[in-house]
């Protein structure tokens, strides 16, 4: 992991949709989308991605249950690509429990896992696991800092409201890396940004929709609270996570993600109490600087360029997974991705750094 702010890393996000694209027949099992996802972190090592993080989700239409399982069998298939979580519910998972699994890809991948930790915007897990969520701000505190401390120490004494105390216990296997890499997730919460830059820890902001210039503020809140706290500016990391696909053609991207993205939008939006999505709406959030990644390579590298002026971004994750669009197109994307968009982002910001 480079401590250079001026290094720029590129990757995909999924959370192994497994649910009909809409004109394109049924959904993939679950057990297909979670083999089709092994194949996809393999393509992204070999074309130089840098990054592919797996979300956690108890619901029918994500497969990924389980990411660091998942993750762990594409360990030891690639080389050279970080494999997150993206994210882990924390407050409903049990961070000893977390550390030996993300340890055991650690170990398998010879020091490439990281642990991308959050409160979750799905609720699922809480009554799945026991938890109420009346404890939801208390849950994620406690849990973060047993987690920072097993990273941290190999003997463990801990003690809080939700979980089992810990009297002098060892934590094992212990991670390649030291201490094993966690970073902070949050959709644009202040005191989550101020508690990532106060902890030192890496953050990463969901930008789903709006422009994403308006988390410039967070941006600057969060690099406050790090520098303020005492942390090396040369190791701050700021990543975001946004929806897109990357295409042969801004036509054929729209021909296969708009209809993805709007039945997802509507699915969650009739939870959420969201109006339904137009394609006014998807055309808005695709423009210059709206919040989605759509079309020819060019057009999306472009894109993350103005991104990464705009907030001073150390790593991008595309998430390209919208209702199971069919593998064969996800390949292509993560391919053009690699190929395309990734060099021309990376000479432009090393070009804009000298």
């Amino acid at each position: 992991m480079t401590e250079s702010a001026n290094h720029f890393e590129l990757g995909i996000s999924t959370f192994l949709e497994a649910k009909p694209h809409p004109g394109m027949g049924g959904a993939y099992s679950h057990a297909e989308r979670i083999r089709n996802s092994v194949e996809e972190m393999i393509l992204a090592d070999q074309v130089g991605l840098d990054v592919y993080g797996i979300g956690e989700h108890h619901r029918q239409d994500y497969a990924a249950s389980a990411p660091h399982v998942i993750l762990a069998a594409a360990a030891a298939q690639t080389k050279h690509l970080r494999l997150t979580s993206a994210v882990t519910v924390l407050s409903s998972d049990d961070p000893v429990r977390v550390y030996q699994g993300f340890s055991t890809v650690d170990a398998i991948s010879n020091g490439r896992a990281e642990i991308m930790a959050g409160r979750g915007s799905f609720i699922e897990s809480f009554p799945l696991f026991g938890y109420s969520l009346e404890d939801y701000d208390e849950l994620f505190d406690e849990k973060l800092e047993l987690l920072l401390q097993i990273t941290k120490e190999e003997k463990v004494s801990w003690q809080g409201n939700h979980r089992a105390a810990i009297d002098n216990l060892t934590v094992y296997p212990r991670a390649v890396q030291d201490p094993l890499p966690v970073w902070i997730a949050t959709g644009g919460n202040p005191q989550s940004a101020i508690r990532a830059g106060v902890l030192g820890l890496p953050v990463c902001f969901a930008i789903i929709g709006g422009m994403p210039e308006r988390f410039a503020p967070l941006v600057e809140l969060y690099k406050e609270a790090y520098t303020r706290a005492g942390h090396d500016p040369k190791k701050m990391q700021i990543g975001t996570h946004s929806h897109g696909f990357v295409s042969d053609t801004d036509t054929r991207a729209t021909e296969l993600f708009y209809p993805a993205q709007q039945a997802m939008m509507n699915v969650i939006g009739r939870e959420r109490g969201w109006p339904p999505y137009t394609f006014e709406a998807y055309d808005a959030a695709r423009s210059m600087r709206g919040a989605l990644y759509v079309g020819e390579a060019e057009y999306v590298a472009e894109k993350i360029i103005l991104l990464h002026k705009n907030l001073g971004l150390t790593r991008f994750f595309l998430h390209v997974d919208t209702s199971s669009i069919p593998h064969k197109d996800m390949m292509r994307a993560i391919e053009l991705l690699g190929t395309k968009v990734a060099p021309i982002v990376r000479k432009e910001i090393a070009a804009s750094a000298k």
